[in-house]
């Protein structure tokens, strides 16, 4: 139940930074709350590959969750390189 909620405050860790950091209005403190982001979406794959080691996810489910988690931290990459 402890890797559940660290999936939880990861995942909803990664939206929460993006918004505190695009409604702090400086461009370095948007950058920074962006790069807590990323952090936030490289623990919850992590999570993830625990997940699938302690047998609580199929290989599918990993492969699944990794593609996506990939994908969004893809997208915050692209959106800070637009900010600095």
């Amino acid at each position: 139940f402890v890797l559940i909620a660290q999936i939880r405050k990861s995942a909803i860790s990664i939206p929460s930074n993006i918004a505190e950091g695009c409604g702090r209005g400086t461009d370095k403190q948007l950058i920074h709350f962006l790069d807590i982001a990323i952090g936030s979406n490289c623990e919850l794959e992590t999570q993830i590959y625990l997940s699938f080691d302690l047998e609580y996810i199929s290989q599918e489910e990993q492969d699944r969750f990794v593609s996506e988690i990939t994908e969004i931290r893809r997208m915050i990459l692209k959106f800070r390189d637009k900010w600095s």
